[in-house]
């Protein structure tokens, strides 16, 4: 079984990007504190893949990004992002949100 460790870290990124912003809430939380949640959870995670996978996020309407001109970046979750990070809306490829594991299936 081949295994693609760049799209399995690709898909985990996402997954913990939608997290944070989950956490953030009601309010938007600015690119410094997620990089610096990324780096606790994968210490060698960089800046570009951040946003990147924040960027992709916004084209599946799970965020809103807000690009100042000074450079810096500001995420707020959507509905979408809320729902996807709540379990009431099916994760579609893309993401690597983990199985319900206290739901009987």
């Amino acid at each position: 079984m081949n295994i693609d460790a760049a799209k399995v870290r690709r898909e985990s990124i996402r997954w913990y990007l939608v997290l944070a912003t989950y956490n953030a809430r009601p309010n938007e939380i600015t690119e410094d504190v997620i990089q610096q949640t990324m780096r606790a959870i994968i210490p060698d995670v960089s800046p570009l893949e951040v946003r990147k996978e924040l960027d992709y996020l916004e084209s599946r309407a799970m965020v809103k990004l807000r690009k100042e001109p000074s450079g810096r970046w500001w995420a707020d979750i959507t509905r979408y992002g809320v729902d996807l990070a709540e379990y009431t809306i099916d994760c579609q490829p893309g993401i690597a949100r983990p199985a319900m594991y206290w739901e009987n299936k």
